[in-house]
């Protein structure tokens, strides 16, 4: 039996009588911390002030937020951690429900009436499981992620009944250390030998990675066929047909998966989003209202969505919803960070439509120099904010945000849309010339790193890239730099806590921004050779000793 009275847990319930039973039950299993909150908002508060083991949330929680969506929240905002149990506990079997919660992969999803036998038991199978992966979760969370393999191929033989698991693991882990090749056999293997479905969809991931859309495709309309209500299927196949040109039938994938699983917000922004990139307001209108909606009660509301059905609103003509959504935003949001600049770009959309020029440049300028001053907006907002100032004839503003979104967001969908939408305005030489700039400008950042490193100033090199991240925040050269330049200063100077996990979300941020390069392979190797040289432990467990440092 595992050892209940070592895990802190946190019950979230609005329902008293539900809090007072797993009181209760939780407390004759042996667990001696547990805490309660009544809310996603207080849930969240409780989050934040420490970490938690294990999670038990009531679907229904009053009149805010439900516990879906508190889920998606966590997970998308990272909130919790790999190593923290989360159980889905509700009395709900309407099958839109079920299946929206399960998509999120909760630990596990328990129906009511509780019987305490069987949380118990079932608790137990969960937190045995945990221990025995723990481990390869702690060394990826330090950045070792060829250690977690390494962990995952030596437990496989003493833990047979979680091979398939192992399996999954280690494909995981293969692609965060930029191994392509190496997942991909995995899943083939698996895939060859049984229809799993999450193996064809980490198949299909890295096609997709390795830009080979058609197969990508094919193999994701089967696994659709054969799994209707696989969700993450839907998702990534919407994603390929979006970046492989198909953006009528990734909305076609999206609307069929919320008609599947109506709940998912990520999925409605989504295609709220493509929606309008294809022209069609009417179904952007519908997503995004929707998105609003469902997150009222959300502590991670977005001011950008409102700006986005502002656009939906305008470009049907509905210019007094579109008032009303822009009023909407400064009365419930205004306190965000980007309000001001999102509030301004929303206003600057609807005066342009009224014919108001000079009102339209006004607020232009106000979000020019908010951009300026700090404030930011996501790629594809930004790319709106763009457009909206050259053609409002504010080629220099224009201009500027451009730069800065090359600084900041550099990756090759972003690049290539700011490149096509310059070029239809006949601006290509422009273009040109402000990515051939910013590309001085990174090569020059690198220089100054690079030169301090070959005359062994090796914290001057760190000093340097870490002003290069600060002024290129999203640029996939800078940030691979950076992560070399904090590595090798922990190899010549000695293991340093705070360097290896600013070196390890490099390594990540670069990752989100083009997993198939090359360069992630050998930074995930350098990280753990020095990891292993160093002897650095995770959590209580010593490093496996079977592998040794090879360089």
């Amino acid at each position: 039996m595992p050892k209940f009275e070592e895990f802190q847990v946190l019950v979230v319930a609005s329902n008293p009588k539900l809090r007072t039973q797993l009181r209760g039950m939780l407390s004759s299993f042996g667990f001696s911390s547990i805490h309660f909150a009544i809310s996603a908002h207080t849930a969240l508060r409780h989050l934040h002030a420490r970490h938690y083991e294990l999670i038990l949330c009531d679907y229904a929680l009053g009149g805010g937020q439900d516990g879906q969506h508190l889920l998606e929240d966590l997970r998308q905002h990272e909130v919790i951690t790999s190593d923290t149990l989360f159980v889905m506990i509700t009395s709900e079997r309407n099958h839109e429900c079920v299946v929206g919660a399960a998509e999120l992969l909760p630990d596990d999803y328990i129906l009511t009436p509780l019987a305490p036998g069987t949380l118990q038991d079932r608790l137990a199978r969960l937190i045995d499981k945990r221990e025995v992966f723990l481990p390869a979760r702690q060394l990826a969370a330090i950045g070792d992620w060829l250690g977690a393999i390494d962990y995952c191929l030596e437990a496989e033989t003493e833990h047979p009944q979680y091979l398939v698991d192992f399996h999954r693991l280690e494909a995981g882990y293969h692609i965060a250390a930029g191994q392509l090749t190496e997942a991909e056999a995995i899943y083939r293997r698996i895939v060859a030998s049984q229809h799993i479905p999450w193996a064809q969809l980490g198949l299909a991931r890295c096609l997709a990675f390795k830009k080979d859309y058609a197969a990508a495709d094919a193999l994701l309309t089967e696994l659709i066929a054969e799994n209707s209500h696989f969700m993450a299927a839907y998702d990534l196949l919407a994603r390929v047909r979006a970046e492989n040109g198909q953006g009528d039938e990734a909305c076609k994938v999206l609307q069929t998966a919320i008609e599947r699983s109506p709940y998912r917000l990520g999925r409605h922004r989504r295609l709220g989003e493509l929606a309008m990139e294809t022209g069609d307001a009417a179904t952007a209108e519908k997503a995004l209202a929707e998105v609003i909606r469902q997150s009222a009660h959300s502590h991670f509301r977005d001011s950008e969505i409102h700006v986005r059905l502002a656009q939906a609103q305008i470009a049907q003509n509905k210019t007094d919803a579109a008032r009303a959504t822009i009023n909407d935003l400064e009365r419930h949001l205004g306190d965000q960070p980007n309000a001001a600049l999102c509030k301004a770009l929303a206003n600057a959309m609807l005066h342009a439509h009224d014919g108001k020029t000079e009102r339209a440049q006004d607020d232009l300028a106000v979000a020019a120099s908010l951009t300026s001053a700090g404030a930011s907006l996501s790629p594809g907002l930004s790319r709106e904010l763009v457009k909206a100032c050259f053609d409002q004839r504010l080629e220099r503003a224009g201009s500027e945000i451009v730069t800065n979104i090359l600084r900041t967001t550099a990756d090759e969908q972003t690049v290539g849309a700011l490149r096509e939408m310059l070029r239809m305005r006949g601006l290509e030489p422009l273009s040109q010339e402000i990515e051939q700039n910013v590309q001085k400008e990174v090569r020059d950042l690198i220089k100054a790193g690079a030169e301090k490193a070959r005359t062994g100033d090796y914290d001057g090199a760190v000093e340097a890239m870490m002003n290069a991240v600060r002024q290129m925040p999203g640029h996939p050269v800078v940030l691979f730099n950076a992560a070399l330049a904090l590595l090798r200063r922990i190899e010549h100077l000695g293991w340093n806590g705070a360097l290896a996990r600013e070196a390890r979300a490099f390594i990540e941020r670069a990752r989100n921004i083009d997993p198939a390069s090359g360069r992630l392979a050998t930074l995930a190797e350098y990280m753990h050779v020095l990891i292993e040289r160093n002897g650095v432990a995770v959590g209580n467990n010593p490093r496996p000793a079977h592998r040794q440092a090879s360089a």
